[in-house]
């Protein structure tokens, strides 16, 4: 107790200090800066897409939000070092690289990342590492606590009773399995398509910069802009093909040519750590004709012709879906709302479908061509507990976990010292 009312007096001491000017709130032991407040609310304001220097009046708004979690932050960040909660620094130096791609991802380049930033990103990793090692240590922490809230039936029940009306209208629901088959080129064209990527790739060997020719060569239009860069990527989430190249090569090496689903890359691995890895690519495709179109096909219509059974299916889908992420459980997508769907043809496909365990005509999609198989299907519309259970338990334990976590914050902030000084 004695510690605790020293220090508390010598915090109140030090916030009369001109040495406090620069404070926007004190959290216990922890000091929130007006800077770091500054700094997120650039960052907050670049993630929604709203020019500060246009909308002056908008800083006010952001800054109230951002200085508010981060007293949040503070006191959850607070409790957690009295319970002893620690992180790793790699998974602090793994957050923090992510987090900086994001931005730079956000602005459209380093420099106007920068800018936004008010900083370089070299200062900006050496000062926000401590941030982003107390954001993980209070998020550990939060999480730790909100795992241990449990619901029961009757708290279902009356969550239910008192919201019903409230609740909306439910999405149907459909638990679904799909097969992947690419649309192939020629040999004819594949050839031709290894040639001149492969004198790309001689230019690079040559001095010529690989981002000006992704940029001017590179068929994959989500990262050519950006010099083919795709930032850092987990380990799993990339097709077979590419993966293996892109985490087993030396970093700075651009590889062979490797060929995927997608068409030949040029792949370089600009950085690793542990499960993740930067990498760049340039990726040029092989023409495809209505030939390939009609092959791909017609054993699509082979395939869907041999289907009579939900253990069918997902056979096939184990030995030749070509969706890396699905394949190896039977093509399951789970219980989806086609609405939802990225491959918006899936929709117009579930529509026609007119009763479930019955393999799908092929559908064309951007990917190439899929078979769909509804093993069941949730009815939507107003919600009841004989239909929705689970949506309705689901929206009971997030409203009792938010409800727990309010009260524990109030709680938390009402046993330590928090001071908040004029943003003016």
């Amino acid at each position: 107790m004695k510690f605790f009312l020293f220090l508390f007096f010598f915090v109140s001491l030090f916030a009369q200090t001109p040495v406090f000017e620069g404070v926007s709130a004190v959290v216990g032991n922890n000091i929130i800066l007006k800077s770091d407040v500054s700094q997120l609310v650039s960052m907050t304001a670049l993630q929604q897409k709203v020019d500060l220097r246009k909308n002056p009046d908008y800083y006010s708004i952001i800054e109230k939000q951002v200085l508010e979690n981060l007293i949040s932050q503070r006191v959850i960040l607070e409790m957690a070092k009295l319970d002893s909660v620690e992180v790793k620094e790699k998974d602090v130096d793994d957050a923090l690289e992510q987090q900086i791609e994001n931005i730079v991802l956000q602005a459209g380049s380093r420099a106007l990342a920068e800018d936004y930033l008010g900083q370089s990103i070299k200062s900006f990793r050496r000062e926000f590492w401590s941030d982003m090692r107390d954001r993980l240590i209070s998020e550990q922490y939060q999480f730790s606590l909100l795992n241990k809230v449990r619901i029961n039936r009757d708290e279902v029940q009356a969550f239910f009773d008192e919201y019903k009306d409230s609740l909306g209208v439910l999405p149907s629901l459909y638990r679904i399995n799909h097969i992947q088959l690419s649309v192939k080129p020629s040999e004819k064209n594949l050839s031709k398509t290894l040639k001149r990527i492969n004198e790309i790739r001689s230019k690079i060997l040559s001095g010529d910069s690989f981002d000006s020719l992704a940029i001017r060569f590179s068929d994959d239009p989500g990262s050519a802009s950006r010099g083919g860069v795709l930032g850092y990527v987990e380990r799993g989430s990339l097709v077979t093909e590419f993966e293996s190249v892109a985490f087993s090569q030396e970093i700075n090496t651009v590889s062979e040519p490797v060929l995927t689903q997608f068409g030949f890359h040029l792949i370089e691995t600009l950085d690793k750590q542990g499960e993740k890895a930067k990498v760049r690519h340039i990726l040029i495709k092989p023409e495809l004709t209505e030939a390939d179109d009609s092959r791909t096909f017609s054993f699509t219509k082979t395939l869907m012709d041999s289907i009579s059974s939900y253990k069918d299916f997902k056979l096939f889908a184990g030995k030749y879906s070509e969706d890396n992420k699905t394949k190896d459980i039977g093509g399951s997508l789970g219980w989806v709302n086609p609405a939802e769907l990225p491959i918006v043809e899936f929709m117009d496909a579930i529509k026609l479908m007119d009763s479930i365990n019955i393999c799908s005509f092929p559908i064309k999609s951007s990917l190439g061509y899929h078979l769909l198989w509804i093993s069941d299907f949730r009815p939507g519309g107003q919600p009841n507990l004989s239909d929705h259970w689970p949506e309705i338990e689901n929206f009971a334990l997030n409203n009792k976990k938010a409800s727990w976590f309010q009260n524990w914050l109030n709680q938390s902030r009402s046993i330590l010292f928090i001071d908040i000084y004029d943003q003016e």
